[in-house]
């Protein structure tokens, strides 16, 4: 089954019009973070009410100063300075725009959010993002809803929600309140060099037993089956094993896991899904990647010294630089593992992704909201897929746009998939101390510092704890 949170590649291909690509299917991308859910309510949100002037529908004064927050990761930071922040001074020339990149969000803003010296909007992603739903319950972050009710920059007379995938909307509570824009379209799986395969006239591997086999025919040329995303990536693993695990045991597995129902972590299918893995790393993978970071594994991947690796189909983008022309990135789809899988072949991930939050404390909220809207724009949009080359939530930006072969190979994969989407594991930004856990686990795990069935009972008992904590907002969903 697919959540309703997710999308099908003709939906998302209607929604943002790539018409232009319906010979050639194009696709979408992910972020590091995606937070949503419905359940118990968040801590008071501020809400801003809208101001009569439809051309300036949250009151900014044209004034005052903005600052904006941008995680410099996949997708860089030019797109923020060179597009949506000139866009802003475009539309308020007497404001002026304090842009910030880094790489560790949270080091960086958590004593800002103590101290009530907030950014105005904040990219809230990377390995290093905030807890969100702990934000919330501190009140720090505004409503969007008057945002997803605002007119259009394009068209006044439609509201920005109607020019959105409705993912959008539907991952962007925490409780009852619309707190997140996830801006991009995600795909997440393995990925591998297409031109390769089609030089060494190999095929994807469609079973495990198909999977090993091609294992040990690389072994033998000295190229690695599969490669451990390493220092700063052991979420990328850990998202793999999940949706190993939905592969093995249907959406449910991963749903149970964000609901924290009791056993999630000890249901069968995880556990097949993590020792699946830890047996290929530990005979097809090589421990020395362990010591490196996952930019230093990707240019590895470039040299063609490994077949796979786990990641988000922003990686193009991420490693433009470095690749070469030789080089073709293509998604995979995970093998079957057993032969009683309830998804098939072809089940691959799909979601939105890449988060933006507006500080409701900070000292220009009013302007927060404006900015997302011009990222909401099409000219915002666009301007963001041209830029990066990914694909955002906006309705028919896409549109004309020549996108890489990574993109185009996801399209087809989602396209393929049909219904059998593979659901985002929500707990990452419902439960972040679950979530950091899991990423230490599985990094422990994949080492061979712990077993399998350790890594599971491991993560059961903090899931336990965590339910057990009043002091916890919890979150549900039900597909």
């Amino acid at each position: 089954m697919s959540n309703p949170g997710e999308i099908t590649r003709r939906q998302l291909l209607r929604r943002i019009g790539i018409t232009a690509l319906a010979a050639g299917p194009s696709a979408g991308l992910l972020s590091a973070c995606a937070t949503a859910g419905g359940g118990s309510s968040a801590a008071p949100a501020t809400s801003l009410a809208a101001s009569a002037d439809g051309k300036n529908p949250f009151g900014v004064d044209p004034a005052k100063p903005l600052e904006v927050t941008i995680f410099s990761g996949g997708y860089g930071d030019a797109y923020a300075k060179n597009l949506h922040e000139e866009a802003y001074k475009r539309a308020f020339p007497g404001a002026t725009v304090k842009h910030n990149a880094t790489q560790q969000i949270s080091t960086q803003l958590r004593p800002r959010f103590v101290s009530g010296d907030v950014p105005d909007v904040v990219n809230n992603s990377g390995p290093e993002s905030m807890d969100l739903v702990a934000l919330a319950g501190q009140g720090h972050l505004a409503d969007l809803s008057v945002l997803f009710d605002a007119p259009s920059l394009d068209d006044p007379a439609r509201k920005v929600r109607d020019t959105l995938t409705p993912a959008v909307i539907t991952n962007a509570k925490i409780g009852d309140k619309d707190l997140v824009l996830n801006y991009t379209v995600s795909h997440r799986a393995l990925w591998y060099n297409a031109r390769l395969f089609a030089d060494k006239g190999w095929a994807l591997p469609k079973t495990w037993a198909e999977f090993t086999a091609l294992g040990e025919t690389a072994k033998q040329e000295g190229i690695l089956l599969f490669a451990y995303p390493g220092q700063k990536g052991p979420y990328y693993q850990l998202w793999n094993i999940l949706y190993t695990a939905a592969k093995i045991g249907g959406n449910q597995v991963i749903i149970d896991v964000d609901n924290l129902v009791d056993g999630a972590w000890l249901a069968a299918p995880m556990k097949q899904a993590v020792a699946a893995w830890v047996d290929i790393q530990s005979k097809y993978g090589d421990k020395s990647y362990f010591g490196l970071d996952h930019t230093q594994t990707q240019v590895k991947h470039l040299q063609n010294r490994l077949l796979f690796y786990p990641v988000g189909s922003w990686i193009e983008n991420e490693m433009a630089k470095d690749k070469p022309d030789d080089f073709e990135y293509a998604i995979a789809p995970i093998p079957d593992v057993t032969a009683t899988d309830k998804m098939p072949y072809g089940a691959i991930q799909v979601g939105v992704g890449e988060n933006f939050i507006v500080a409701a404390k900070g000292e220009n909220p009013q302007g927060g909201l404006e900015y997302l809207r011009i990222m909401l724009s099409q000219e915002g949009a666009r301007g963001f897929t041209e830029q990066t080359k990914n694909l955002t939530v906006v309705n028919g930006a896409a549109e004309g746009i020549d996108l890489p072969a990574a993109l185009k190979s996801a399209a087809k994969a989602q396209d393929a998939a049909g219904q059998n989407i593979i659901t985002d594991a929500r707990f990452e930004g419902w439960y972040k101390e679950l979530f950091d856990q899991a990423t230490e686990q599985v990094n422990r795990v994949m080492a061979g510092r712990i077993t399998p069935e350790e890594f599971c009972a491991n993560l059961q008992k903090r899931a336990d704890e965590i339910k057990k904590d009043s002091s916890v907002s919890k979150q549900i969903r039900s597909q």
